[in-house]
């Protein structure tokens, strides 16, 4: 077990599936955008010359490139750096990838996977600052992973490039230099499972990507409020561990789910129906949602946070779900705060 940081977890991830199939390809070769994490790409890239193609910018054609390769065998893995640039390769990632499979009645596997960097990253503005999993969890036929840690990076990584399935790979560039252990050996972390990061007995925090650190940090601050959360990681949207949602809502009663996508139609709005429609009778009030304002993202770094979520947008919600809007007293070393009791 060592403690890295996600993109050298990310980078560590892309040599070893390199090395252990010569049918895994690079089509573009940033993966960490304009950062002084580039380097640990150049290394990557210096091992294996011949399987590492930088195309040019023109997303509709090189994902088009990719999904043909991995129909005829190969396994690409495409980075298309910001999430915001798939827009341009819509057709050929949501009409040809994502149907490829069932309209060829199973015959055909489409072992392709799309990297991006999603969310608001600091000045990226109305066009840089994307967060698309969304759009693309209404597109049947593609898995979605979101990893959170180093750890997750690396092995879902793997997982996603062993998958005969399209599989759209959302990083975000503020978890680069987030460290954590990452176990030593093969490390493929399956999809489908979600994670509880802390458990707890009084909300439930559900959270995606970059928010899940900032819920982490909300927790904490609340901790010393008295209030014990639970923060869940789906870790993947496709597949999505249902189980693992609603058995953290009954132990809990309440529930705030925390993404980066738009309020309206977001990550954050279909699993707050989940909850909704299947653990309703555990619900002692009403699903929280912190998602970022349904506006284009501005330029201003001070509107970027007022549209953002933030931990102390999370730390807001979090005492909404328990029917108090000030920070609770602690009645010694097992009190609870109003409305957090069972």
């Amino acid at each position: 077990m060592r403690e890295i940081s996600y993109a050298e977890a990310l980078a560590e991830g892309l040599r070893e599936v390199l090395a252990a199939d010569a049918r895994v390809h690079l089509i573009g070769s940033a993966f960490f955008g304009l950062t002084q994490h580039r380097a640990l790409m150049a290394r990557v890239r210096g091992e294996f010359p011949d399987r590492i193609t930088d195309p040019p910018i023109a997303e509709l054609g090189f994902c088009g490139l990719a999904i043909g390769a991995a129909l005829a065998g190969l396994r690409p893995v495409v980075d298309l750096g910001t999430a915001s640039f798939v827009f341009q390769a819509w057709p050929q990632i949501v009409n040809e990838a994502a149907s490829a499979r069932y309209m060829g009645g199973g015959q055909h596997a489409v072992p392709v996977v799309f990297h991006l960097l999603h969310g608001i990253r600091g000045g990226g503005a109305a066009q840089h600052s994307h967060s698309p999993q969304a759009m693309f969890w209404n597109s049947p036929g593609l898995e979605i992973v979101l990893p959170a840690t180093p750890a997750d990076a690396k092995g879902l990584l793997k997982t996603a490039v062993a998958s005969d399935n399209p599989t759209i790979f959302v990083s975000h560039p503020r978890l680069f230099d987030v460290k954590g252990p990452v176990p030593d050996g093969d490390g493929h972390v399956p999809f489908g499972r979600a994670v509880v990061r802390r458990p707890g007995r009084d909300v439930t925090i559900v959270a995606t990507s970059l928010m899940v650190q900032r819920s982490l940090a909300a927790a904490d601050l609340l901790s010393g409020e008295g209030i014990d959360v639970e923060v869940v990681d789906p870790r993947t949207l496709v597949p999505l561990d249902r189980e693992a949602i609603l058995g953290s809502v009954g132990r809990t009663g309440r529930l705030v789910v925390v993404d980066e996508c738009h309020l309206s139609c977001g990550v954050a709005a279909e699993i707050a129906a989940l909850a909704a429609q299947h653990a309703f009778g555990h619900l002692r009030a009403p699903v929280v949602r912190v998602a970022t304002a349904d506006v284009p993202i501005p330029f201003s770094r001070p509107l970027e946070e007022f549209v953002e979520p933030t931990a102390e947008k999370i730390v807001a919600a979090v005492r909404e779900a328990l029917g108090t809007s000030r920070p609770a007293k602690r009645a010694g070393r097992r009190g609870r705060p109003r409305g957090a009791g069972r």
